[in-house]
């Protein structure tokens, strides 16, 4: 009798999330007033989900990506800062998009079909300067002939703070962060702005690495044990927050599983920020198929939270402190 065993299963490898083919990422941002925003394309359309769980989302053409809607793919997603001010971004590309022959046919004209989430910068900076058409023009202009993708004080993540229950003196300057895994031929990223009202910690230690600061601004103390204490008729910290992400596969998967997908990597938040999902946040996630490796939902429903958690952790660490707020390696945290 023969024995025979069955090959042992391929390790998970970090990657480069821009590693990822049929995903062209550009960045933009103004330095001085603290905001910018972050275009993905796929100029022949790409698949997309999206499942929202914050109470405060600040969106643009949301509704093309519920399973019910008729629009099969999109072709650009724009995440930025601005709050609803710099939903203008999303026009920029459309009308880059357009001149250079992309987007759906409907018989008179090419419309190219993008999606847009905000996140809340503008008590960071100079709040009279948003992301607008030009510059999200700028963005999907180097997605499309140099793209620059990097983690740290970029794109939508310029003007990202976290820990700002107490308002934004004692928050902490974050970024946007990246992390991708690929298993044989399946790659699954994700790209992070992190702007959280909560603070955050390493799912691995349980350790607190950024969030609400002591009043001597030194060292962390906990959001979530400084709302038991708030829990006052009429508190409400503002809706100055936001953590949006992008998912990323190179596995065929339509928009149905896709919001799934989204759904499940929306565990990896609730590892790694804590509160998450409060009213005061807008906490989104895109997730988007520009690939045909054949692969199990459930799997990369999996490891989309394990990609959104180590992005979220890249983007404390890659970020520097600005605009008077302080970074973890400011504070020897990471």
């Amino acid at each position: 009798m023969v024995e025979t065993h069955s090959a042992a299963p391929e390790a998970a490898r970090e990657i480069p999330v821009t590693e990822i083919a049929g995903i062209r990422i550009g960045q933009t941002e103004n330095e001085a007033a603290g905001t910018g925003c972050t275009v993905f394309l796929n100029e022949n359309g790409m698949r997309a989900g999206l499942d929202v769980r914050g109470g405060g989302p600040a969106s643009r053409e949301s509704e093309l990506l519920k399973p019910l809607a008729a629009a099969d793919v999109i072709h650009a997603v724009v995440l930025a800062g601005g709050s609803a001010y710099g939903l203008d971004a999303a026009g920029g590309v459309m009308e880059l998009l357009e001149e250079r022959g992309y987007g759906l046919d409907v018989g008179v004209a090419k419309v190219p079909l993008v999606v847009q989430s905000d996140l809340f910068d503008l008590t960071v900076g100079d709040v009279s300067v948003r992301p607008d058409k030009a510059m999200g023009r700028e963005a999907a202009r180097r997605a499309l002939e140099e793209p620059n993708y990097r983690d740290g004080n970029y794109g939508a993540g310029c003007g990202a703070t976290v820990g700002k229950t107490l308002g934004m003196d004692t928050g902490m300057k974050t970024g946007i962060g990246s992390f991708a895994l690929q298993i044989g031929d399946l790659q699954v990223g994700a790209v992070v702005a992190l702007n959280a009202l909560g603070d955050v910690i390493d799912p691995e230690s349980g350790r607190q690495i950024a969030g609400l600061l002591t009043e001597d601004r030194k060292g962390l103390r906990s959001t979530s044990e400084i709302m038991k204490v708030m829990s006052l008729p009429g508190w409400n910290a503002f809706a100055a927050n936001t953590t949006l992400a992008v998912v990323i596969t190179n596995a065929r998967f339509e928009k149905p599983q896709l919001c799934k997908i989204a759904g499940m990597a929306h565990d990896g938040y609730a590892r790694s920020i804590r509160p998450v999902h409060t009213s005061m946040d807008g906490d989104s996630i895109y997730a988007v198929s520009v690939g045909e490796v054949v692969s199990n939902m459930d799997l990369v429903g999996t490891l989309a939270a394990e990609v959104i958690s180590g992005a979220i952790l890249r983007a404390v660490e890659s970020a520097d402190g600005a605009y008077g707020f302080p970074s973890a390696r400011d504070l020897g945290l990471i």
